[in-house]
């Protein structure tokens, strides 16, 4: 699933840069890349596209978002039978968009850009975007700012001098595997010596 959200964000970023920058131009304007892999690795990094003429999707952290997470372990349905399993993970996604061109004055502009195509959409859903993939019900993005001092551990974990860039939370992928645990009616009374408590 992230997969797909991320192949889905990349799809429709791309598109608006292009429609921004060079409608004739066919080549890729952004691309999920792992920014962290050196130059001599940006060759399957990103495909065998050119790295130092465009601009990368990367996935720098992953959270489990607790407050959307059910505490029940099953699921409840309209026969009057519960499944048993476990509940769905919500997991909110840091990416980081950043810029990698000859003119630092053309990475600049890409990088509003991109902050602009977000400020214009930051929501996705069936409704408004036809495309989204299937099984994800809504993807929203947030402008994450970080402090210095987090910014100079996020490039130094990633290994690479600092790029025009910027960062987003994405929420709401879900995660969850379909196979059930086990299935059984549900209960409609409890005897408890020898006395009946109806449910409701």
């Amino acid at each position: 699933m992230i997969d797909l959200a991320l192949n889905f964000l990349n799809t429709q970023l791309d598109n608006y840069l292009r429609a921004k920058l060079d409608p004739t131009n066919s080549s890729p304007f952004i691309q999920l890349a792992n920014i962290a892999w050196n130059d001599t690795d940006t060759s399957s990094a990103t495909n065998g596209a050119n790295a130092s003429s465009s601009a990368f999707i990367t996935l720098v952290n992953i959270e489990e978002d607790r407050i959307s997470k059910s505490p029940e372990a099953y699921v409840r349905h309209n026969n009057n039978t519960v499944t048993y399993q476990n509940p769905t993970i919500h997991l909110n996604l840091y990416l980081l968009f950043s810029v990698n061109v000859s003119s630092y004055v053309e990475s600049l502009k890409r990088v509003s850009y991109i902050i602009q195509f977000f400020q214009y959409q930051n929501v996705f859903t069936p409704l408004n975007s036809p495309s989204l993939p299937a099984g994800i019900e809504k993807l929203i993005l947030d402008l994450s700012t970080l402090s210095f001092q987090d910014m100079n551990n996020l490039w130094g974990i990633l290994g690479s001098k600092y790029l025009p860039s910027v960062m987003y939370k994405l929420r709401l992928v879900k995660i969850s595997e379909e196979f059930a645990q086990g299935s059984a009616p549900l209960l409609h009374e409890i005897v408890i010596n020898d006395k009946t408590l109806q449910t409701l």
